[in-house]
């Protein structure tokens, strides 16, 4: 089988779309979502219906959460805080109960995915180190999960120590345990801009960091536009 795993869309429709094109030249077979549909991002609600149409399986993410009354406004960083208040109000009442009823985490075959970490996943816990993974790893069962939340791609190995990878393609070794971060489509901050996804085919225990460029300009201009805050236009840029 052969999944296209994204997440962190932020109301990116540009990034989605290009994201979506690379997908179908890869020739995948199931779509699963990593939460954050929404947030930051000038679309929200064009880009949950195209997810929608695609049929793919999502979880929700803290900002899904927080635009509707899930996680606390106080939480997020004052820039994030007033994406969420605006995108409050552009989803209508079908928008708002597909991102509630969203889980937290979903499994899929021999593998798991959660926004931010299996460890308490409504307490949102950024796995960016070895302690916060080995948490993470604690309470997976099986050996592989995918997860997005920090915008940062790569992948934690578990052997006798824990170690971080960002090989643009990881084979799965027996005997080893994964937990993939899939980067962001809308806003990616590892330095590349280009958005964010990753390939997994479970026949051939691979799993592919793949990117795709789009056009930047253009999502900058709906963000400032819609009167959101001019930094989170500027941060598209750098991938940062």
């Amino acid at each position: 089988m052969r999944y296209a795993i994204f997440g962190d869309v932020h109301g990116n429709l540009e990034a989605l779309r290009a994201v979506f094109k690379d997908i179908d030249r890869a020739g995948v077979e199931q779509l699963l979502c990593l939460g954050d549909i929404v947030g930051y991002g000038a679309e929200p609600g064009s880009c949950m219906r195209e997810i929608i149409s695609r049929k793919a399986a999502a979880v929700q993410g803290n900002h899904d959460s927080a635009a509707v009354g899930g996680t606390p406004l106080e939480y997020f960083s004052i820039h994030a805080r007033r994406a969420i208040e605006w995108t409050m109000g552009q989803l209508d009442d079908d928008e708002r109960g597909h991102l509630a009823s969203l889980p937290l985490a979903r499994r899929i075959g021999d593998f798991i995915v959660v926004h931010a970490s299996l460890d308490e996943p409504r307490e949102w816990y950024y796995v960016t180190d070895t302690r916060e993974a080995r948490r993470c790893f604690a309470r997976l069962e099986g050996e592989l999960c995918f997860i997005g939340h920090s915008h940062r791609p790569g992948a934690f190995v578990e052997r006798d120590d824990i170690e971080w990878c960002r090989d643009a393609v990881v084979a799965l070794a027996k005997g080893a345990r994964y937990i993939v971060n899939a980067g962001s489509v809308g806003q990616p901050r590892d330095g590349d801009p280009r958005a964010a996804w990753v390939l997994y085919d479970s026949a051939k225990r691979r799993v592919e960091f793949r990117r795709a460029a789009y056009d930047v300009p253009g999502a900058q201009k709906k963000i400032l536009a819609a009167g959101l805050p001019p930094y989170l236009a500027e941060r598209l840029k750098g991938g940062r």
